[in-house]
This record gives C-alpha cells, sequence and structure tokens, in this order.
C-alpha cells in the first residue's frame, strides 16, 4: 500500500515529466526526484506539509524568489547549539503544481541548474586531477643541457669464501 507521501512524490514525477522521464527516491526522509541519473527537486517535508522543492543557481535564484518561493532550509542542533542550513532549492510556485504544462518551465529551470552543477564538479574534479608542469626558464633549460659527470662506479661485493657456498642445490 502506497503512503500519502508516496503518491505526492510520484504525482511530482508526473509534474515533472516535460524533462524526461522521472524516479523518486527514499532519500534523508523524503524523496529525490531525478531523471538520467541527475536529481533536480526533492520532495521533503520541513513542517509545513509536503513541498516540491526544485534545484537553483546563482542566475535562477532571483527567478524563484521574484515568484515567491521559499529556500529550503532547516534548522538542527549540536551539543546545545542551534544552526540554519540551507540548500539551493526552492518550492514549486503553488499555481504550477496543477498541471505539467504550467510547471514545464520551471522543471526547465531546475534540471539546467542541475546539469550546471554537475559540468561544474566535474571540471573541478577533472582539474585536481590534472598534472600541471611547472614553468620553464631559459637558465633552467642552460643548467640542464650542460652534460652531467659520470657516477662513480659502486664497489663490488667481496666474494664469499668457497666453504660458505653451497654444495648442492638442497643445501
Amino acid at each position: 500500500m502506497a503512503s500519502p507521501t508516496h503518491d505526492f512524490a510520484m504525482y511530482c514525477c508526473e509534474l515533472l515529466s516535460g524533462v524526461g522521464p522521472c524516479t523518486a527516491k527514499r532519500m534523508f526522509g523524503g524523496y529525490g526526484i531525478s531523471t538520467s541519473g541527475l536529481t533536480f527537486a526533492l520532495v521533503a517535508d520541513l513542517g509545513g506539509g509536503e513541498t516540491l522543492w526544485l534545484k537553483a543557481d546563482e542566475a535562477s535564484r532571483a527567478q524563484f524568489e521574484a515568484a515567491g518561493c521559499e529556500k529550503f532550509s532547516y534548522e538542527t542542533s549540536r551539543n546545545g547549539k542551534r544552526a540554519l542550513h540551507s540548500l539551493n532549492y526552492y518550492s514549486a510556485p503553488a499555481d504550477t503544481m496543477e498541471s505539467p504544462q504550467l510547471m514545464l518551465p520551471w522543471a526547465r529551470v531546475s534540471f539546467g541548474s542541475a546539469l550546471k552543477v554537475q559540468a561544474e564538479k566535474s571540471v573541478r574534479a577533472r582539474e585536481a586531477t590534472k598534472i600541471r608542469a611547472k614553468p620553464v626558464s631559459r637558465d633552467s633549460l642552460a643548467a640542464t643541457a650542460a652534460p652531467a659527470r659520470p657516477r662513480a662506479r659502486r664497489p663490488t661485493a667481496p666474494t664469499t669464501s668457497p666453504s660458505a657456498r653451497r654444495k648442492s642445490s638442497k643445501g
């Protein structure tokens, strides 16, 4: 039997299906909604009932705020200290929750934000693993062009006495 939360998550998948087939997976007491393996929306209850939260970035933040969307923020306490945390997700505009056609522009903005974040992460990962050559100066080139001095040969190991040698392969 499906729970009301699961039913709402499945409804949100239908609303967001304009950007591709969506799946809802359990995530931190709510659901993460993704398409092509990329999570771009959440369904969570932060105290005001089940809400659809859409991914935002620097460029789309103003668009969500102009529409009067609430930012995804929650309070935590550790060792008696309280702190407010937030994620780059905003509640979906209330009037778009009625049909996939009304939700489509917001779903595209959210999916685009998730794509940008994924691209930035992959660029940072590539830069972190890239081997960078040190700049070469003319002085260092001249120093390396000079012929290297031959190293002294290592002294040979002392020979073992005949009695210390093995007499057979079996020892």
